[in-house]
């Protein structure tokens, strides 16, 4: 082994390894330490939200509200039924509704809650627990409310669509019952009517008058 050789391996064992070691060691001390986030891929306005700054009831309701709200969007925005949403299809009123409060509403109000959770110094009880002036309730209490509104409304507009289509089904089923009602009736007038074709054929095939002349014994 030359010298340089010997330099070389000398560099990788004391120099890259250990240092390479450090930097995987601080990511993975850094990932296991980091506050855990929410995602909410329907409400992408929503950005990341660190667990801990939402209590259960609100990170429910936004999980119903963000599963709800994707399936309103395919309902109300694919008006094509091509399996995605984009110019082809129609906008329609409830759509840009429906726009609004999963890019808009939700938002600004989770915003607006986590600003008097962080407006506490001490454990962020005060948006749990502080009445808000002129009202008789607390800030987590006003947003719930918020939250309980949407869902609901989500609700309302998920069965409007359940009966809306069970309608169609309904209809669909009416207009083939009408359609093929009485099929043996229809069935043995169509063998009748062949019968008579038959006959008549048969009779007289070339439709032709016959000559007595074309008569032999």
């Amino acid at each position: 082994m030359t010298q340089l050789t010997a330099m070389f391996v000398m560099f990788i064992l004391y120099g890259v390894l250990p240092a390479a070691g450090l930097y995987l060691g601080y990511r993975g001390i850094k990932k296991v330490t980091a506050p855990k986030m929410l995602e909410y891929k329907a409400m992408p306005q929503l950005g990341y939200i660190p667990e801990k700054s939402l209590p259960v009831e609100v990170k429910t309701a936004l999980d119903q509200i963000n599963d709800k709200g994707e399936k309103l969007r395919v309902i109300y925005g694919d008006t094509n039924n091509d399996g995605k949403i984009d110019d082809k299809d129609a906008v329609n009123e409830t759509y840009v509704m429906i726009q609004n409060l999963m890019d808009r509403h939700v938002p600004l109000a989770v915003a607006d809650y986590r600003r008097l959770h962080d407006l506490d110094v001490g454990n962020g009880a005060l948006a749990d627990t502080t009445k808000i002036e002129h009202s008789d309730v607390t800030g987590k209490e006003a947003l719930l409310e918020v939250l309980r509104t949407i869902n609901t409304q989500f609700d309302d507009l998920l069965n409007a669509s359940y009966h809306q289509d069970g309608q169609k089904l309904l209809a669909t089923n009416r207009y083939l019952q009408q359609r093929f009602n009485n099929p043996t009736s229809n069935s043995r007038l169509q063998q009748i009517d062949n019968s008579a074709v038959k006959v008549q054929a048969i009779e007289n095939p070339a439709n032709k008058e016959t000559d007595v002349e074309d008569i032999k014994l």
